[in-house]
């Protein structure tokens, strides 16, 4: 039987690190799979949780002697240190596995060095097998850890032409139920969701991730975060009940910016001590507005119904674009139809100078 080349064996733990978002956090997502000499496959393993086995330990279990002079292939550098759980690079070792293909070298440098001591160990160790896949699989955790602020995603959803709401302000429902759907599996998928209190004033919502067939709430909930630079958010807000944890970000807390509000790059590194790795804004306008002028969206994920309405607030505010040529360009990464409704997903082009 013939056996999986390691380009084939990372693919797979590309896939198998995907089972991991939104539970490993402030940990990475990781997939491993284990190749006997013959090149069969003996184990297979993900991070499912912080503080649980890594995948390299998952694998090795699975695999047990069978992993004896063989291959571990890796979408991240195995860990070198002892926190909750003990240093993978010496368990390869320890279990004998002869050579280590590793996708992303690890950039936390309180981890990293793991291929040196499986070098040092005499075990082979080769870099960049499907990089590209694996740090796109785990761009949130990877982007947070090398700058120290959350990965953020703005997500909106608007009309046909750019309404988040009608004349009247009214705007339940603008999309389609499969829409709000994929809108709490994206919810968790990310350790924070962030809110303006002009939001939560005018809609209170949840913010929770929920089934929407039965309004059963997920085991996992990301915190909840209101931008609300005077403290208005009202005490009987539903972003204060007991469904998730809520962090009220107030300019007194925080620190303000040059016109008194939250500072918002402030903001990010605080959620990131809090071990926030991805973050979802939802709301609204002006805050959009804000953090998309400060250069500080990585991915926005937009939400088009096929509706009309020709009048009323649209889905971003003021970004301090006067003239076309500062307009903000995007990269149209995705278009998927999500029920009636597109969902398009974009990269902003990072500003020069």
């Amino acid at each position: 039987m013939a056996g999986v080349s390691v380009d084939e064996a990372m693919r797979r733990a590309v896939e198998l690190a995907a089972r991991g978002l939104g539970t490993t956090s402030p940990n990475p997502v990781v997939g491993c799979v284990l190749l006997d000499p013959g090149g069969q496959v003996v184990g297979e393993g993900f991070h499912a949780y912080a503080g649980g086995p890594h995948a390299e330990i998952v694998a090795l279990a699975h695999a047990g002697e069978r992993a004896r002079g063989g291959t571990a292939v890796v979408t991240l550098e195995p860990c070198d240190h002892t926190g909750r759980t003990g240093p993978c690079s010496t368990a390869l070792v320890q279990a004998g596995v002869a050579r280590v293909v590793i996708a992303v070298p690890d950039p936390n440098q309180a981890a990293s060095g793991g291929a040196a001591t499986l070098r040092a160990a005499g075990v082979r160790v080769d870099l960049g097998v499907r990089a590209v896949e694996a740090e796109a699989g785990n761009i949130a955790w990877l982007t947070s850890t090398r700058r120290g602020w959350p990965y953020l995603v703005w997500k909106y959803a608007a009309t046909l032409d750019g309404r988040s709401a009608a004349a009247d302000g009214t705007s339940m429902w603008i999309t389609s139920e499969a829409a709000r759907m994929d809108v709490h599996a994206l919810r968790g998928t990310v350790d924070a969701v962030i809110a303006g209190v002009g939001t939560v004033l005018a809609d209170d919502p949840r913010l929770t991730v929920r089934n929407l067939r039965d309004g059963s709430l997920a085991i996992r909930q990301p915190l909840r975060v209101v931008v609300d630079s005077a403290g208005q958010t009202p005490a009987g807000a539903r972003v204060r009940d007991d469904a998730a944890s809520t962090w009220i970000a107030t300019a007194e807390e925080v620190g303000t910016d040059s016109a008194g509000r939250v500072d918002l790059p402030a903001l990010l590194a605080a959620l990131h001590q809090r071990g926030v790795r991805a973050a979802l804004l939802e709301g609204g306008p002006r805050l959009a507005g804000a953090f998309l002028a400060a250069g500080l969206v990585d991915k926005i994920v937009g939400y088009v119904a096929p509706r009309l309405l020709g009048a009323g607030p649209t889905a971003l505010a003021d970004t301090g674009v006067t003239t076309i040529t500062d307009a903000i360009d995007c990269e149209v990464v995705d278009v998927t139809q999500v029920g009636p409704d597109l969902r398009i997903t974009a990269l902003p082009r990072k500003r020069e100078g």
